[in-house]
């Protein structure tokens, strides 16, 4: 279990914190970059996103996709095989029905997490070279059918209230081009003018679900191709927008880095048997493989040398 467990009733991922202590890359004098540009750098500040092209090579995205396929017990040339109870309960109800897939630990994941590209955009965002990535899992999106309906959402895993120091990330395993088949949506004008709009609010208003009434047309649809990543402030309200394709699958992988919390022995401990024994996170939004396919099919992933150090399980001193 996630010791001090900050996410029991709320989203977001509890194997990082639920705020850093460390505010966001400010550049207050003008510090280099070392992944991103001054173009990208100028979007990101300005839109609350960004997105990093090639991230991961398209091939290894793409394995990563098979694998997913793979522990799904689904076929990707059959859609007879797509459409299937949910295996647990999700309590996040918004997530229902939107291919979350239950894997945490999987070398594939891994080798996708330790990559030095992805991990670069993160120290840019972040300021800082000790960080801690997030263990979190994939998602199969599959279209629309009778039976198997859900509706696209925008929400924030974290009250933006409490002005949150944490941001979130996701790797697209194969080209999500089309906007009809689900993926990434997100709203940087509320993001930008989020002081002024929530003047315009109830009081009782929800601080994890915002009425986008008359906002339908400034909700952008992010097009992504195999092993591009985007990454995005958590004040940014995000979402799944709906798979209305007739037979596209959206993949993709939950990727995030937050500065390294190598005083809190507790959650280092958690993170290494995590990864060790393929042990998922528990919490709000997780209800995990009930199969435990994780454990009984698949071995302990190998780290680099980075990838030790993202984990937790060497000091980045």
């Amino acid at each position: 279990m996630v010791p001090n467990n900050q996410h029991k009733n709320i989203p977001g991922n509890p194997s990082t914190a639920k705020s850093s202590t460390k505010g966001l890359n400010q550049r207050l004098d003008n510090e280099p970059l070392q992944s991103l540009s001054e173009e990208q750098w100028k979007f990101w500040r300005h839109n609350g996103y960004i997105i990093i092209k090639q991230a991961v090579p398209k091939e290894q995205a793409e394995r990563t996709a098979q694998f997913l396929w793979e522990f799904e017990n689904k076929k990707f040339d059959d859609p007879s095989t797509w459409y299937t109870a949910a295996r647990a309960e999700m309590q996040m109800k918004e997530l229902a029905g939107t291919g979350m897939v239950e894997v945490y630990n999987n070398q594939h994941l891994w080798n996708n997490r330790q990559m030095p590209k992805v991990y670069e955009a993160f120290v840019d965002i972040w300021g800082t070279e000790k960080l801690w990535v997030t263990i979190d899992r994939a998602n199969l999106n599959f279209p629309i059918r009778p039976g198997f309906e859900y509706t696209g959402f925008i929400h924030w895993d974290y009250d933006p209230e409490t002005k949150p120091q944490n941001v979130q990330g996701v790797l697209a395993l194969g080209d999500q081009t089309d906007e009809n088949m689900g993926g990434f949506q997100c709203i940087p004008w509320l993001f930008r003018n989020y002081d002024e709009w929530k003047k315009t609010q109830p009081v009782d208003r929800n601080h994890f679900k915002p009425d986008i009434t008359g906002l339908e047309d400034k909700i952008e649809k992010i097009g992504l191709e195999a092993g591009d990543l985007v990454i995005w402030d958590s004040r940014q309200p995000h979402g799944i927008r709906p798979n209305h394709s007739k037979d596209k699958v959206r993949t993709a992988q939950y990727i995030s880095m937050m500065p390294a919390q190598e005083d809190n022995q507790d959650l280092k401990d958690w993170r290494i048997k995590s990864w060790r024994d393929r042990v998922a996170p528990e919490g709000y939004a997780f209800p995990g493989d009930p199969r435990n396919w994780e454990q009984t099919k698949y071995d302990t992933a190998e780290l680099s040398e980075l990838g030790n150090k993202l984990l937790g399980l060497k000091s980045w001193d």
